[in-house]
């Protein structure tokens, strides 16, 4: 079964890890390569075992640690041809390419990825959805507004990693940016409020659905109560009780988390299953019918942002 955790999400940087048995993926690389290898150890992982790194778009909070990283390291990248073109500007290492059109699908180590193009000031930005098996997790990174084609991909994943960057009331109320800054958070090409967050979700939702991470949130425009209340709320309204919600971290990795819910299987007993033997009186006649025994069948499984948010 695939397994996420998340190793730092904000405006500073943002960063995950899937895992399927050895196969363990990298997504995205916005935090400093000592960051990196510190919170992958403490994840239990091997830096130097990582399968690859997947980007959804260029920015630095998502990028900017693949230059020293991958100095001692030859992993192969995964990213938009245009996204791979705005990277290699701030890369001198020997970095290994492995490009993909938005839309399109590519398998690492066993782990199926599917993108989808999403609205953000980015030069081609994606989502993904990750699949093995019966488990699957979607991640939405940046995201200005939800789309229809957002909806449709990851419709039904078991495990949704997205942004829920700010409150409205408190972006408004917020001070220390100016208005031009707040137009561009909150524009269509921008970034996702808690509200937002919560419609999409909802949109989402299917009785497949054990857990929403809500990431990127904004340091002074969004609390993580804030942001899994709303969220929460709007789920059980909706009939899904039994989702959990919780609020990624910017400095401490959120431990690994498995992307399904594994249901047990309960084995009936041969009595179970079974019909009764009936009783037969065999001196009520002298031909009795014959009994008939009914046999039991048992159940047998990724440039430097120029904003900081």
């Amino acid at each position: 079964m695939l397994e996420f955790a998340v190793l730092g999400s904000g405006s500073s940087g943002n960063s995950a890890v899937l895992c399927l048995g050895e196969t363990r993926i990298l997504i995205d690389a916005g935090l400093s390569a000592k960051q990196l290898c510190l919170r992958l150890e403490l994840l239990g992982i091997d830096p130097d075992s990582l399968s690859g790194i997947v980007l959804t778009h260029e920015h630095g909070d998502h990028a900017r640690g693949i230059d020293v990283f991958t100095r001692k390291r030859k992993l192969p990248i995964y990213a938009t041809a245009h996204t791979c073109e705005m990277v290699r500007e701030n890369v001198k290492s020997e970095v290994i390419w492995r490009q993909f059109e938005a839309g399109g699908n590519f398998e690492i180590g066993g782990i199926q990825a599917e993108s989808f193009s999403v609205p953000h000031d980015a030069v081609d930005p994606v989502g993904f959805v990750f699949r093995c098996g019966k488990s699957s997790v979607g991640v939405l990174s940046d995201v200005g507004h939800v789309t229809r084609m957002i909806i449709d991909r990851l419709r039904g994943v078991h495990t949704l990693f997205a942004e829920a960057n700010y409150d409205e009331v408190m972006l408004q109320n917020d001070t220390i940016r100016p208005w031009s800054t707040k137009q561009r958070i909150s524009n269509r090409h921008g970034h996702l409020s808690n509200d937002q967050t919560a419609e999409l979700v909802n949109a989402v939702a299917s009785p497949h659905l054990c857990q929403v991470i809500l990431g990127h949130l904004s340091g002074d425009c969004n609390t993580p109560e804030l942001a899994e209340r709303i969220i929460s709320e709007q789920l059980h309204k909706s009939g899904y009780t039994d989702v959990s919600v919780e609020c990624a971290e910017r400095k401490d990795p959120l431990p690994f988390r498995p992307a399904a819910k594994e249901i047990a299987v309960e084995v009936p007993s041969l009595e179970e299953v079974s019909e009764p033997i009936p009783s037969v009186d065999y001196t009520a006649t002298d031909n009795p019918k014959p009994i008939r025994v009914q046999e039991s069948v048992a159940v047998s499984e990724w440039k430097q942002s120029e904003w900081v948010f």
